[in-house]
């Protein structure tokens, strides 16, 4: 009878062990997004309501930080879990044929290696040589732009040329497209979650939106007529477009039954730009500057088969957490994080460590 009970024990938990599915990730990451340009963040005259939909059902991350005060350093952080510093990434703009550090692991390696399928959709913005480039470390896909920033609509006369280093590809090859960039985007990343594959997934949707050049539509611009200041008329009508992108994903999610278990992040690379009419306040500083509205970003974490109740999470954190609390949730163990610069957050939102 004993060995009966001890067999009905182990099947049991293997059973238990093989049906805990690990969850899909999706990181949404803006670009020189402003503090307080959000409605969850307190913004009166720009709308998000997809994005505030979402942060009133999160982990919302009041005091979270990113790596570095302009882009390219902090997305090296975010991407590897470790301070860009430690691997010489500091500049925005390194020399044209430097990238990020291919010694390094990325989040797209080791979601890989666990048994993920791993797309990036937006800008790129570590190395523009081919070494660098996204499908050479970890990402199966990439759709978007290697540079910093482009404009929104197809320029073949500019950015859009087949030696612009700006121009929209697919995995290398040279894509024209049609419409508004954040719309593209936001459909491309639709596309990639609606692949059959049984595998998990890690997606990477890395808007350009809101930096600048300052694009956008003449319908979305009409939304925001009553914004009398027209640069941040053209800023609130580009997080508009966002906005309407990650709710259309988020739509795509719940049609294919994956929402419940998909792990959702929402951040921006850095403070809003003194180029984009954002707003940081009451934080001081901006981009490229070190005081808090340089490094200090909008930030959640939705999770709605872990994350039950939604909750203000005050300690501060910061970007470098993000990938050492992915891996965890998929199964990893606390010595395979020892490499990482952030932590594994999950017991502290589980209020199992303070």
């Amino acid at each position: 009878m004993k060995h009966v009970i001890a067999y009905l024990l182990i099947f049991l938990c293997c059973s238990c062990t093989v049906s805990a599915k690990p969850p899909n990730i999706l990181i949404f990451l803006a670009d020189d997004l402003g503090w307080a340009d959000l409605g969850f963040q307190g913004s009166t005259d720009i709308r998000t309501p997809n994005i505030d939909r979402l942060a009133a059902r999160s982990i919302r991350f009041t005091d979270g930080h990113v790596t570095a005060s302009v882009c390219s350093p902090s997305r090296a952080g975010l991407l590897t879990g470790r301070y860009q510093q430690r691997f010489g990434h500091e500049a925005n703009t390194p020399p044209p044929d430097q990238g990020m550090d291919l010694n390094q692991q990325t989040m797209a390696d080791a979601m890989k290696n666990r048994g993920y399928r791993t797309g990036l959709v937006g800008k790129w913005h570590l190395g523009n040589a081919d070494r660098f480039y996204p499908t050479e470390r970890g990402f199966d896909s990439f759709y978007g732009l290697r540079e910093g920033s482009r404009s929104y609509f197809f320029s073949p006369d500019r950015e859009d040329k087949p030696s612009s280093t700006k121009r929209i590809e697919k995995n290398g090859a040279t894509v024209a497209f049609d419409g508004y960039l954040t719309d593209v985007f936001g459909q491309q990343a639709i596309e990639f979650l609606e692949d059959d594959s049984e595998k998990p997934f890690f997606l990477y949707l890395s808007f350009t939106a809101p930096h600048g050049p300052m694009h956008a539509t003449e319908e979305d611009l009409e939304r925001f007529k009553n914004i009398t200041d027209k640069k941040r008329r053209t800023y609130a009508a580009m997080i508009w477009a966002m906005d309407r992108a990650i709710g259309k994903l988020v739509d795509s999610l719940k049609a294919s039954g994956k929402f419940e278990n998909t792990l959702i992040w929402f951040l921006s690379d850095n403070g809003g730009a003194t180029g984009n009419a954002s707003i940081n306040l009451p934080l001081a500083g901006h981009k490229g500057i070190k005081f808090e509205g340089g490094t200090r970003v909008p930030f959640f974490a939705h999770w709605p088969k872990q994350f039950k109740e939604p909750k203000a999470f005050d300690p501060m954190m910061i970007s470098l957490d993000i990938m050492p609390t992915c891996l965890a949730a998929a199964g990893a163990k606390e010595e395979d994080l020892n490499n990482l610069d952030g932590v594994n957050l999950l017991p502290f939102i589980r209020g199992e460590k303070a």
